[in-house]
């Protein structure tokens, strides 16, 4: 089995980086950066977030698994004091995957500019870079409302805990294969009038959203913002992709849910 191991770059996390290296090295597992079979991230959501933008052209080959050296994340299920048990997993037991849905983001432009296509683990948000957002939001080819507010939050079940759920967004499994749509501060008046609520899109449903004015948009897919300029419409669905995560035990996602929210 090929692997490589992602950290935060702290002083923690690099320690046990170096270690997981050592360990696995001593049961002559390969070092692959390019092609790893497993990616090992040693910190919190936000380093595994980055370790699947790094890896995300082999994700039908690369399986993630997290340490984490801070809070319990719902990506990074080790904690640090388990790294050798973990490193005997990995070296001795055959893995079971565990894939999640993933939202997938094109962005068109006017001219000839070429579309880009993201993916997104968590969300993708929507602003605009003058005054409030103003969009159309057409729901498999039919226009659902127009939308005047702070922005959009677009996210995936595994990522409804986050940004969506700051937002009053539902909580998803992620084995539910949907995307979720969540509002920022809607305006509703006589002109402009929304749902007011989160809604909730399965597979097969896409959701475009169309600009009404000539402004710049910040678009931010999970941690990576970025301006988009001359923008036709902002298309959001399931991805055809999936995320894959190797178990090597149970990882309840109610269990995440409690002890991230709930428990002290």
């Amino acid at each position: 089995m090929k692997y490589t191991v992602t950290s935060r770059g702290d002083k923690t996390s690099d320690a046990i980086a170096r270690k997981v290296k050592t360990y696995l090295h001593e049961f002559e597992l390969s070092h692959d950066k390019e092609e790893p079979d497993v990616v090992i991230s040693v910190g919190g959501d936000g380093t595994l977030l980055e370790a699947f933008h790094e890896y995300s052209h082999r994700l039908d080959d690369t399986a993630f698994v997290g340490v984490h050296t801070g809070h319990l994340g719902f990506y990074a299920d080790w904690q640090p004091d388990e790294v050798e048990k973990l490193v005997i997993h990995i070296a001795k037991t055959p893995f079971k995957v565990v894939e999640y849905p993933l939202l997938e983001v094109i962005v068109r432009h006017n001219g000839d500019r070429k579309s880009e296509r993201f993916l997104a683990l968590n969300e993708c948000s929507i602003k605009s870079m003058e005054g409030s957002l103003v969009m159309d939001i057409e729901i498999k080819g039919e226009l659902f409302e127009t939308f005047r507010g702070d922005g959009l939050c677009i996210s995936t079940p595994s990522g409804s805990t986050a940004y969506n759920k700051a937002l009053g967004g539902a909580i998803l499994h992620p084995s539910l294969a949907s995307i979720q749509l969540a509002e920022m501060a809607s305006i509703n008046n006589r002109v402009y009038r929304t749902i007011g609520s989160p809604l909730v899109l399965p597979q097969h449903h896409t959701c475009l959203l169309k600009p009404k004015n000539d402004v710049d948009f910040q678009v931010t897919i999970d941690h990576l913002t970025l301006l988009q300029q001359d923008v036709k419409s902002i298309q959001c669905r399931v991805a055809e992709e999936k995320v894959r995560f190797a178990r090597f035990r149970p990882f309840p996602f109610w269990k995440r849910v409690k002890e991230s929210f709930i428990d002290d």
